[in-house]
């Protein structure tokens, strides 16, 4: 593609389009600036709301998988990339899932998180690069993210995944994207015009970060890693988590926090199996039998443990 062709190509983008009417923003008082900011801001929850059934079918699919062993794996370059990055890394300390079972990539390795890495993103030969040294299965998930829906690297990378057999979801934010057609799932939120011209990591990457929460939280939910809405698999892996620990178990059983701390010694810390062993009247060893034989749900183990 010539510079020119991907100049008329940008042009056309929604997330792209100039706004004659915020021309002379830089000449406004600063508190008028952060008002407009912010009622652009106010619109990006109401774009993803178009797109819900789409995000809980993706989701549903997902969770069948990693309900499997699969994975679920983001694929974007820049802003995009480092939404997934952030999002992946904050799975293991949430919902206690192996570091490999959420991973993100981006275009360019760790470096580009906190750097620019020329050239990365318009590779789709690294993200099969990138993808294949993951050994993707069917069982899979990729999930590509990009603003503008022509990444290349996120494009390329929902093609390879699809190819070889994996799910794939398509996160763009214009309509009619090349990523979101690629993929089994398009997802296109549509956030219109940036408040400064094509800034996608504005209210584009405001949408991706809320869509990308969804996908990772409801899967999460629907794997069984919450009890209602309390994080029963949080990894207590500093003094605040501890305490939250404690506090869950808490409010999951309102027992003592003599009780409290004696079943968290006895399950080895362990948040969901302390709350099934003091809800269900069973020793640590137990809660934990009859949670793996429940596949790690505790509501499941709850009725088990009753019969």
């Amino acid at each position: 593609m010539t510079s020119h062709d991907l100049r008329d190509q940008l042009a056309s983008l929604t997330t792209e389009a100039f706004r004659p009417e915020l021309a002379e923003i830089d000449r406004l008082p600063t508190l008028d600036i952060a008002r407009l900011m912010n009622g652009e801001d106010a619109g990006v929850p109401a774009a993803v709301a178009t797109q819900l059934p789409r995000i809980a079918a993706a989701v549903d699919a997902v969770a069948a998988r990693m309900s499997r062993g699969g994975r679920l794996v983001y694929a974007g370059a820049g802003t995009a990339g480092r939404l997934g990055v952030l999002d992946a890394s904050e799975c293991p300390p949430t919902f206690n899932t192996d570091p490999e079972r959420v991973v993100g990539l981006i275009a360019g390795g760790p470096a580009a998180m906190v750097t620019s890495v020329e050239g990365a993103e318009d590779s789709e030969e690294l993200a099969r690069r990138d993808l294949d040294a993951l050994k993707l299965t069917p069982d899979d998930t990729v999930v590509g993210v990009s603003a503008s829906g022509r990444t290349p690297y996120a494009v390329g990378a929902v093609e390879h995944a699809r190819a070889l057999g994996a799910l794939t979801i398509g996160l763009a934010c214009n309509e009619g994207s090349v990523l979101a057609a690629a993929a089994e799932h398009g997802i296109e939120v549509v956030t219109g015009p940036e408040l400064i011209t094509g800034s996608t990591r504005l209210k584009a990457g405001t949408a991706q970060k809320l869509v990308l929460n969804m996908l990772s939280t409801i899967t999460m939910i629907r794997l069984g890693k919450t009890y209602g809405n309390l994080m029963v698999d949080v990894r207590a892996s500093n003094d605040k988590l501890r305490a939250r620990s404690h506090r869950i178990v808490s409010l999951a059983t309102g027992a003592s926090d003599t009780d409290i701390e004696k079943a968290l010694t006895q399950t080895g810390g362990e948040v969901k199996h302390a709350i099934l062993a003091l809800l269900a009247g069973v020793d640590g060893p137990t809660a934990g039998r009859l949670l793996q034989e429940s596949g790690g749900h505790l509501r499941t183990a709850l009725t088990h443990a009753a019969r």
